[in-house]
């Protein structure tokens, strides 16, 4: 079976074509705007066009996506392949093979009509499986090819043992990385994308100002290299006075911006320049021998927006919303 297919399916946000996959043995997606995807040319631009053409209020990157779901559901699955479909009212991951070609079928459920017809052989608690399986069809796409443990879905599905010690289980450090790594692309991503150019230093102010500083924010275009003022005490005049400035390009910073922000600062300030990017080599370089300069690249930002994360306004926790997750800690070598 190491030649068939494995596809993760979920039966929506909350579950609610949990008892449509179950009884009528069959997967389905929604989309029931789209009508019968079958009268669609079989190519990835057609279903685009359709996608675009029944959900106008569709964000622009939205729509491939959502095509190409779409599409390898209709075109790509095939008769014998594998489903894995995590139901979450009873915690189950049910196996199956996949028994009938795509089908138009509003009825029981109008909302799910796109439909395959399915075998279900077998259903686990999740305890049965690794913790790395269980975070791939975790997946946020409701259909999904599952690769990258696949084997052992297959093995569940031929009766095979699967190691299940928790002590043993080496898919936990992966699994806790990955997540840890998404988390903080999304912060980076999302402050480029929603918090381009100035409002960057807003939002740098407001986790300084979480950090127990004061801040004022010059106003835009007319900072001559710098974006903040901060300070501890209330009226700014007591030391140390920090000048910071924001870059909000995802490239590396290089020496020349680094050594004009320092040109702005006298004896007795420090300098900050905070970086969505990263900073060159030369620039490292510089700041290591000046006492007073510090640099702040995006992965750095990002520890300090974790650690206070807590402290920031519903303005910037809604832009950036973030939730307290415990991740399994692998264990150490004394433990194994």
């Amino acid at each position: 079976m190491s030649d068939v297919t494995v596809w993760g399916v979920h039966a929506g946000q909350t579950g609610q074509a949990d008892v449509l996959f179950r009884k009528k043995n069959v997967i389905a997606l929604g989309w029931d705007e789209m009508g019968d995807l079958s009268k669609l040319a079989a190519d990835r631009e057609a279903f685009k066009a359709a996608v675009a053409a029944a959900y106008p209020g569709a964000k622009p990157g939205a729509i491939p996506v959502y095509a190409g779901v779409l599409y390898r559901f209709v075109h790509e699955m095939r008769i014998g392949d594998v489903v894995v479909y995590p139901s979450k009212s009873d915690r189950q991951v049910n196996l199956g093979h996949i028994e009938g070609n795509y089908v138009y079928d509003p009825s029981g459920n109008a909302e799910y009509p796109q439909r395959r017809a399915v075998r279900w052989i077998k259903a686990f608690p999740r305890t049965h499986f690794q913790q790395g399986p269980l975070y791939e069809i975790g997946s946020a796409v409701t259909l999904f090819q599952v690769k990258t443990y696949a084997e052992q879905f297959l093995a569940a599905l031929q009766g095979a043992a699967i190691p299940t010690s928790v002590k043993q289980d080496r898919t936990i450090p992966v699994v806790a990385e990955e997540i840890e790594e998404n988390t903080r692309d999304f912060v980076l991503k999302t402050l480029s994308q929603e918090l381009k150019g100035h409002p960057l230093a807003h939002f740098v102010a407001h986790l300084l100002g979480a950090m127990g500083y004061r801040t004022r924010i010059s106003p835009e275009g007319a900072d001559s290299g710098v974006d903040i003022i901060a300070h501890r005490d209330e009226l700014g005049f007591e030391p140390p006075i920090i000048k910071v400035q924001v870059k909000s390009s995802d490239g590396k910073i290089s020496d020349p911006d680094v050594s004009a922000l320092y040109g702005k600062v006298s004896a007795n300030e420090h300098g900050l320049l905070v970086a969505l990017g990263s900073f060159s080599a030369p620039a490292q370089s510089f700041a290591k021998g000046k006492s007073n300069l510090r640099l702040i690249d995006g992965g750095e930002l990002v520890d300090l927006i974790l650690a206070h994360y807590e402290q920031f306004d519903s303005l910037y926790k809604g832009i950036l919303p973030l939730k307290r997750v415990y991740v399994p800690q692998p264990p150490t070598e004394e433990e194994e």
